[in-house]
This record gives structure tokens, C-alpha cells and sequence, in this order.
């Protein structure tokens, strides 16, 4: 299978982006492997966390031949897109519209998540040529907000980012969205006692909750 069709398969079936942004490259790389141990296939290492690169490059090789995609988060132009491809990340993530990342992640076939909010935008968005539209931020209009805006543009896959939790994920799938970017309920479920399986397992529940969701 073309590799660009074969990532956008696997965040498609798993339904969910793991979305890794933390303080320090050593404790995203401890989060997404317990996160991976749990079950995650698509996982968003932010460039907002020094040395993400590095943590990009990586996971992507360790993970990668397993079908584990690995995907680069806030990456706001052509020169952060290229050199995120180069570190082997399979799918590019912004937080906004830019056409020259878009058009440089289609240059080298890597899927984009183009970050959105108004329906002009996510319609320039799939304009430009993203795959997945995120909107983002989802706090300010929630579930709602969402199925507001899928109304008239069903068509498009769109992809909520953050304010996703356990309790309301089965909300988002029947507002219609096509996937859901989770964080911190995953990300940050080791920091009572630095327990790090307590990732596995969120991941873990997490995931079931997606697939009951979809049912």
C-alpha cells in the first residue's frame, strides 16, 4: 500500500491521536512508548517540546516497521514540515492553515492536520490540500460547536484537539467527527506518583471508549 494511504488507514481505524506535549523530551518519549504499550498507533510529538525532533526520529524508527505512526505536532511552516519528514515523522499537524507546509508535506506524500476553526477556514483548508481538518481550539464551541459547523460540511474529516475525555468522546463521534485528538487525560496520567503504567492503562481505556464510541 502507498505509505501516505497507509498512514492515514491507521490514525482512520484507531480513531484517536495521542497528542504528546510536555515539558522535556525525556518524559514525552517515556509517555508515548507507555502510551504505545496501551495501544496507541498514531501519536502527535509537538515541536513546542525541546529536542522533539530528536524524540520524532526516534520513535519513528523503533516504531514505525510495528505500524505505529509516528506524526510531528505544531509544526507551522515549510521548514519545520521538512525537517520533521526527514526525522521520519508520517503525518504533519498544525494548529492553523499553512499552505506552504500543506504543499510541502504533499511534495514528500506525508498526511497533514491542518488546524481550523471557522467554517471558512476549514473549507480553505481542504482547499489547500489537507487530509484531516483539526479544529482547534475545541474548548471554545465543544461538542456543539462541532456538530454546528459538520452540518453543512459533513463531507470533511474533521478531527477534534484537546477537551476530549473518557466521559464525552462517545458525544464527539456521534456529533460526527471522523477521529479525536486526546492529551493531557493520557499524557499526564502519570504525574499523581510518576507511575508511568498508569499511562498504559488510560491509553488503554481510553482506546476501548473510542471503539464502543464507533459502534
Amino acid at each position: 500500500m502507498i505509505k501516505k494511504l497507509r498512514t492515514l488507514q491507521t490514525i482512520d481505524e484507531s480513531g484517536a491521536v495521542l497528542i504528546v506535549r510536555l515539558e522535556s523530551a525525556e518524559v514525552a518519549e517515556k509517555v508515548a512508548e507507555a502510551a504505545i504499550e496501551g495501544g496507541f498507533r498514531a501519536l502527535e510529538i509537538t515541536l513546542s517540546i525541546p529536542g522533539a525532533v530528536e524524540v520524532i526520529r526516534r520513535l519513528a524508527a523503533k516504531h514505525g516497521p510495528n505500524g505505529v505512526a509516528v506524526g510531528a505536532g505544531t509544526v507551522l511552516d515549510e521548514h519545520s514540515a521538512y525537517e520533521c519528514i526527514r526525522a521520519g515523522a508520517e503525518f504533519l499537524v498544525s494548529p492553523q492553515l499553512n499552505p506552504a507546509m500543506i504543499r510541502t508535506a504533499n511534495r514528500y506524500q506525508v498526511p497533514t492536520i491542518s488546524g481550523a476553526y471557522t467554517p471558512t477556514e476549514f473549507v480553505e483548508s481542504a482547499e489547500a490540500g489537507a487530509d484531516i481538518i483539526k479544529l482547534f481550539p475545541t474548548e471554545a464551541g465543544g461538542v456543539t460547536y462541532a456538530k454546528a459547523v459538520l452540518a453543512p460540511l459533513a463531507h470533511l474529516p474533521i478531527m477534534p484537539a484537546g477537551g476530549v475525555t473518557l466521559e464525552n468522546v462517545g458525544e464527539w463521534f456521534a456529533a460526527g467527527v471522523a477521529g479525536v485528538g486526546v492529551g493531557s487525560y493520557v499524557t499526564k496520567a502519570w504525574q499523581p506518583d510518576g507511575d508511568f503504567t498508569r499511562v498504559t492503562e488510560a491509553a488503554r481505556a481510553f482506546l476501548a471508549a473510542v471503539a464502543e464510541a464507533r459502534r
